[in-house]
């Protein structure tokens, strides 16, 4: 299955977990555990706070848009890492209109100056790979074309076209044929050479949230009865023939994958997903990947939901860095550093209206409220690059 496989140890302690800094450890209070630094691979971090993947939907016809590096400057720090919005792969892959591309010259040149910007502060940028597969609709991709997926039954209820302002019937998707397969993933392999040119300092795999790894991944949806489909073995091979092509494409120190077990977006579910966790975490161990990032098991297609489910077994399962995203707070990613749970927390949504979130958590300051209604305006400014820092909020409070 590609590398050697690493030899198994034993989960560090918290303790240990917080002393995996660039500098000798001090010892700090719980409250400043997400602010501690850590060494992810050859990244040196100055804080545990990752700018999670976020669709915004301001990359006009797939062309990252001279307004995102500002957007995503605005939340870098020296030090901090952000991960791209998803970005698709090819012109099958978008899942809604206006999101970036990365499989033309065109699409990467645009990226280079975001890039830049993020670089100039210091920051360590990332680019998440994405395809949607069957959760979209021919509208959203170039030519028209049919969608692909692992199957071709199609979600059921409706999808929202931006373009025309309406709800339609999800299209309906064409089952990738076995020798296809191979293909996708060499769209894998050009993105991911893509964003290596336009200077990104790696890749994040999107694997989660319903989307065609996941079309794969999960029996809920994969009805397939080659190679691809029936085992657990059989349906993670394609994600593991893409984590094996980007790793010998762009170096594993430069790999990361998000997964989301327990999610059932897209109507996308699995049997028994704490096997389908352990499985890919235990896998993902054999490619030395930088990065595991998991979904908490309380994100549901309909909101949070109360669970006792939890990402512990993956997080001891798997031997490099860990990170979690999910409706965490300021208190509980510094519970979740400090217990030793992950090594990095990714927010979303409290980074879209803070984009000084690091400052605000070390202070402990009050948030900005984020607007749902902007998340996906298409405005290049309005809910985008326009929410105060704490220094002009406290500037207007004068007043």
């Amino acid at each position: 299955m590609g590398q050697d496989a690493i030899p198994s140890a034993s989960l560090p302690t918290p303790a240990a977990r917080l002393g995996d800094a660039v500098s000798d450890p001090v010892e700090k209070p719980e409250s400043n555990a997400l602010l501690t630094p850590y060494q992810l691979g050859p990244f040196s971090l100055s804080h545990r706070i990752v700018l999670a993947p976020l669709t915004r939907c301001r990359s006009y016809n797939y062309i990252p848009q001279q307004h995102e590096a500002l957007y995503f400057a605005q939340r870098t720090t020296k030090g901090g890492l952000l991960i791209s919005q998803a970005t698709a792969i090819s012109g099958t892959a978008a899942g809604t209109i206006h999101v970036p591309g990365i499989w033309t010259e065109e699409q990467t040149e645009a990226w280079k100056p975001i890039v830049q910007a993020v670089h100039e502060k210091g920051g360590i940028f990332f680019c998440q790979l994405w395809h949607a597969g069957r959760v979209t609709h021919s509208a959203h991709l170039v030519n028209g074309q049919s969608p692909v997926s692992s199957t071709n039954k199609k979600p059921s209820g409706k999808v929202f076209l931006r373009s025309s302002q309406t709800y339609e019937d999800y299209s309906v998707p064409r089952a990738l044929g076995t020798d296809e397969i191979a293909l996708i993933v060499e769209d894998y392999k050009i993105a991911a050479h893509n964003a290596i040119k336009a200077g990104f300092d790696g890749v994040e795999i999107h694997g989660a949230h319903g989307y065609l790894i996941e079309q794969f991944m999960k029996d809920g949806v994969n009805d397939r009865t080659d190679k691809y489909g029936g085992s657990l073995e059989n349906r993670c091979r394609f994600a593991l023939e893409i984590v094996q092509t980007l790793v010998n494409e762009v170096g594993a120190d430069r790999v990361g994958i998000r997964l989301s077990p327990f999610a059932n977006y897209g109507e996308i579910t699995d049997s028994d997903p704490i096997a389908l966790g352990l499985y890919m975490a235990k896998a993902l161990n054999q490619y030395s990947v930088l990065y595991a990032h998991f979904v908490e098991p309380r994100m549901k297609a309909e909101g949070v939901v109360e669970t006792t489910q939890t990402l512990l077994p993956f997080r001891e399962a798997f031997k490099h860095s860990f990170m979690v995203a999910g409706a965490h707070d300021s208190q509980s990613g510094n519970t979740t550093i400090v217990s030793g749970s992950a090594d990095l927390v990714a927010y979303g949504r409290l980074f879209i209206s803070n984009p000084d979130l690091p400052k605000r958590f070390e202070l402990n300051a009050e948030l900005n409220k984020y607007d749902r209604r902007t998340f996906y305006a298409l405005d290049p400014v309005a809910g985008y690059v326009d929410y105060p820092f704490l220094e002009e909020r406290n500037m207007i409070s004068r007043f």
